[in-house]
């Protein structure tokens, strides 16, 4: 069986959630290290900066569904 190995994953998982390379070297180090608390920790920062993004990107929507809302109204009050 072909399993893959444990740092392999991990290391796809962290880049699949976007993490930079500091972020990466970082998570590993604190791994070898035994620090699983200072994982959470950066794992947890990366996650509210994300959701951040998240959160800005949900106001651009919706001031760009305003904007399509308010064309398609005037339209429809010209005809």
């Amino acid at each position: 069986m072909n399993e893959i190995p444990e740092r392999t994953r991990l290391l796809r998982n962290l880049r699949d959630a976007g993490c930079d390379k500091a972020i990466i070297q970082k998570y590993f180090q604190l791994k070898e290290e035994g620090r699983r608390q200072e994982q959470y920790r950066l794992l947890s920062m990366h996650r509210a900066s994300l959701l951040d993004k998240l959160h800005v990107s949900q106001q651009m929507i919706d001031c760009l569904d305003y904007l399509i809302f308010s064309m398609k109204k005037e339209q429809m009050q010209s005809k």
